[in-house]
């Protein structure tokens, strides 16, 4: 009796054991199993943004290629990682206007605000971007493929383009380099889209915000930079 009792309890001990080890085994089947399918969702939308990226880019190339009457201004092509707080990467279908902004963080640059906009993917602290940023030396960096929205204009994102402007200081006053660039691309952008001056509008045009706020405190000078988009289209034969 005491033979039997033992060989029962041994037999019993090693069928927990078995039933522990193949317990393990599908645990461990499964853990690969979903590694794999982790891995593969890693890398298929990797790599639809590296795609989407490739494609923006051809885009934006076709476009800077066009030649039109008015040169083409010199592109810093800095495209956001697709992500849903600063580049949805959903279509913008129609462009019907240009709206000009100021950044509000006087002595920051073009590259800064847009890895700002960068960050955001990150940080998740707001939904924010533009197409462009022009620095105050003149430069400008493009942001956002002109196919797309931006998160810049509120209801207005869904049919047109926007330009950040840095500043030098609280004034809201934009220096000479980065009014004429503001000009130029401005008028470039009316030209390829088919627009007029008055499609060009502040920010401020569509919520009422003090953005820019020189153009908005001032508004002759807000009717000069129109003016000067206009002599700068009436002076390539655009209109």
């Amino acid at each position: 009796m005491r033979t039997d009792h033992r060989t029962n309890k041994n037999n019993r001990k090693k069928a927990k054991q078995s039933d522990s080890l193949a317990f393990l085994r599908v645990l461990l089947l499964f853990s690969a199993a979903l590694a794999v399918v982790l891995f593969t969702l890693i890398l298929f939308f990797l790599l639809r943004n590296r795609k989407d990226a490739h494609s923006a880019r051809n885009q934006e190339r076709t476009l800077q290629e066009q030649e039109g009457k008015i040169p083409r201004p010199e592109l810093d092509v800095e495209l956001l990682t697709v992500n849903e707080y600063s580049r949805p990467a959903v279509a913008l279908e129609e462009v019907k206007g240009v709206v000009i902004h100021y950044t509000a963080n006087p002595g920051t640059d073009a590259l800064a605000n847009r890895n700002y906009f960068e960050g955001l993917k990150d940080s998740h602290v707001t939904k924010a971007s533009s197409h462009f940023v022009i620095g105050m030396d003149g430069t400008i960096v493009q942001c956002i493929p002109s196919t797309e929205i931006a998160y810049a204009s509120n209801e207005r994102n869904k049919d047109t383009l926007s330009i950040e402007c840095c500043i030098e200081d609280d004034t809201g006053r934009f220096n000479e380099a980065t009014y004429k660039a503001a000009v130029h691309l401005t008028a470039w952008l009316v030209e390829h889209f088919g627009l007029e001056t008055k499609d060009v509008i502040r920010h401020y045009d569509v919520t009422g915000k003090n953005c820019p706020k020189y153009f908005v405190e001032f508004p002759s000078a807000w009717e000069q930079f129109l003016a000067d988009v206009q002599e700068y289209l009436k002076k390539y034969g655009v209109c």
